[in-house]
C-alpha cells in the first residue's frame, strides 16, 4: 500500500493509466507546463520578429502557441481511435523547424508558413500509418542514440538559459552571476527536495525548485511583471488569422522537417517507456503518437499555431519522477489551453526569468542523455555497435557544432545536416542495416 504522503505505489507508477489524486495531479501536470514553457512560446517571438509583425500578432503568435500546444498534447495523452500514443507525452512548438520557417516567412509571408504546417502536419500524420512497419530499422541502438543526441543537443539550450537566455548571448550581461544565482538556486533545491523528501514533494522537485528560484528573482528585480497589465483577460484562436498559401518550396520543406520530427517522437516515446516502465514501447503506441504529432501540427496550423513535436524535456521529467499517468499530462494540457486563452495567466508564467527556467532545463536534459544512455545499455557493445555509435554521433553533433562544415550544401540540405538528430538517427540506421553482425 502507498504510504500517506505518497501519490502511489511504484506499479502504479509505471501505469499510464493511474490517475494520482487530483491534489497532486494537478501540480504535477503544471510541473510538465513550467518545464517546456519557454521553448513554446520562444519560437513564436523569433518568427514574430523574422517577419516584422506587429505587437497584437506577436501576442496572438504567442496564445495560440499555447493552446494548440494544449490541444496536441491531449490528442497525444487521451487519443481516438488509433490516434494518441496515450502516454505522458507533451506537445509544444517545435525549435526544430525555425531553420524552415525563417526564410519562409522572410520571402513568402506567414500565408506560406501555415500552408506549410498544414501540408507538412498531413504528411507527417500519414507517416504515423506506415511507422510500425519501419520499426525493425528502429532498434535501441537507433532509438538510444536519437533519445541521446537530443539531450546531447539540448544541454548547450539549457546552459544558454541559465546565463540569462538565447537574445543576451554576445551582450556583457550574459552569463552575469545574477543569472547565475538564480539558476543554481532552483538545481539545488531541486535535488534537495529530490532527496531528502519522500511521496509528493520528492515527485514534484523540479516545480518546487522553479517556485523558489521565481520568489529570489522578484526581490531581485529580474522577474518582468510590465507584460501581465497589458494583457488581455480572453481570447480565442482565429481561424487563418494570417490566411492561407501553398508554397511549394515551402511544403518540401515541412515535410523534410515532418520526417526529422517522426524520427524524434519515435525517440521521445521510446525514452518514455524506458526511463518511466522500464520497458521497450509498442508499435501502436510509436504509430498512434506520430500520427498525433502531425494532427496536432495540421490542426494549429489552421489557426496561427506553429508545427507541434514531443518535447524532450518532459522526457526527462517523466525520467526523473517515474510518473507514468498520462492523465497527469492530460492536466497539464488542460492548463496551457487556459493560459493560451486567457492571457494574464501566460503573462504571470512568462515574467518568470529565463534563468529560472534554465537551472530547471539543465536538469532535465540531462536526464534526456541519461535515458538515452539507460537504452544503449541494452545494447551488447560489441566492436559493431560501437562503430555505430562513434559514427553517428560524430557526425551528428560535430555538425550541429560546425555548421560552417557544409556551407557549400544546397541551403536545405545544409540546413538539414546541421540539425545534429537526421544526420545522427540516419546514420545510424544505415550503418545498423549493412554492417554485418557479429558472433561470438
Amino acid at each position: 500500500m502507498a504510504s500517506e504522503n505518497s501519490i502511489g505505489t511504484p506499479e502504479q507508477l509505471r501505469d499510464p493509466e493511474y490517475t494520482p489524486p487530483l491534489a497532486q495531479a494537478i501540480p504535477l501536470g503544471i510541473q510538465h507546463v513550467m518545464a517546456m514553457f519557454a521553448s513554446n512560446i520562444t519560437p513564436a517571438f523569433i518568427i514574430a520578429g523574422v517577419a516584422g509583425l506587429a505587437l497584437p500578432d506577436k501576442i496572438f503568435l504567442v496564445q495560440m502557441a499555447m493552446v494548440f500546444a494544449g490541444v496536441a498534447t491531449l490528442i497525444q495523452t487521451i487519443g481516438f481511435g488509433p490516434v494518441g500514443a496515450r502516454l505522458p507525452i507533451v506537445q509544444g512548438t517545435s525549435f526544430a523547424f525555425i531553420p524552415v520557417m525563417i526564410p519562409i516567412a522572410k520571402t513568402a509571408g506567414m500565408g506560406a508558413v501555415f500552408g506549410a504546417a498544414v501540408i507538412g502536419g498531413i504528411f507527417h500524420f500519414f507517416l504515423g500509418t506506415i511507422i510500425g512497419k519501419l520499426r525493425r530499422f528502429l532498434p535501441p541502438i537507433v532509438t538510444g542514440l536519437v533519445v541521446l543526441t537530443i539531450g546531447l543537443s539540448l544541454i548547450p539550450i539549457g546552459i544558454q538559459y541559465a546565463a540569462g537566455g538565447v537574445p543576451l548571448m554576445g551582450k556583457p550581461e550574459f552569463g552575469a552571476g545574477s543569472h547565475w544565482l538564480l539558476a543554481m538556486v532552483v538545481i539545488v533545491v531541486t535535488l534537495g527536495v529530490k532527496f531528502i523528501f519522500k511521496g509528493f514533494l520528492s515527485t514534484a522537485a523540479v516545480l518546487v525548485g522553479l517556485i523558489a528560484g521565481y520568489l529570489v528573482a522578484i526581490p531581485m528585480g529580474m522577474a518582468n511583471f510590465s507584460r501581465i497589465d497589458g494583457a488581455g483577460w480572453f481570447t480565442l484562436p482565429d481561424f487563418m488569422h494570417f490566411g492561407f498559401e501553398i508554397n511549394a518550396a515551402a511544403v518540401i520543406g515541412m515535410c523534410l522537417m515532418a520526417v526529422i520530427s517522426a524520427i524524434e517522437t519515435v525517440g521521445d516515446i521510446s525514452g518514455i517507456t524506458k526511463g518511466g516502465a522500464g520497458r521497450e514501447a509498442t508499435d501502436k503506441e510509436i504509430s498512434g503518437g506520430t500520427m498525433a504529432d502531425g494532427l496536432g501540427t495540421a490542426i494549429a496550423g489552421l489557426f496561427g499555431g506553429f508545427p507541434n513535436t514531443s518535447f524532450s524535456q518532459n522526457v526527462g521529467l517523466v525520467s526523473m519522477t517515474g510518473v507514468m499517468s498520462r492523465h497527469v499530462v492530460t492536466f497539464g494540457a488542460i492548463f496551457l489551453i487556459i493560459a493560451g486563452l486567457i492571457p494574464k495567466v501566460g503573462a504571470v508564467i512568462a515574467a518568470m526569468p529565463i534563468a529560472v527556467l534554465g537551472g530547471g532545463v539543465i536538469v532535465m536534459f540531462g536526464m534526456v542523455v541519461s535515458a538515452g544512455l539507460r537504452m544503449l545499455g541494452d545494447v551488447k557493445m560489441n566492436r559493431r555497435n560501437m562503430i555505430i555509435i562513434a559514427v553517428s554521433l560524430s557526425f551528428g553533433l560535430g555538425l550541429k557544432a560546425v555548421p560552417d562544415a557544409v556551407q557549400h550544401l544546397p541551403q536545405t540540405l545544409s540546413m538539414l545536416m546541421t540539425t545534429g538528430l537526421l544526420p545522427a538517427a540516419f546514420l545510424a540506421i544505415i550503418l545498423n542495416i549493412f554492417l554485418p553482425e557479429e558472433t561470438d
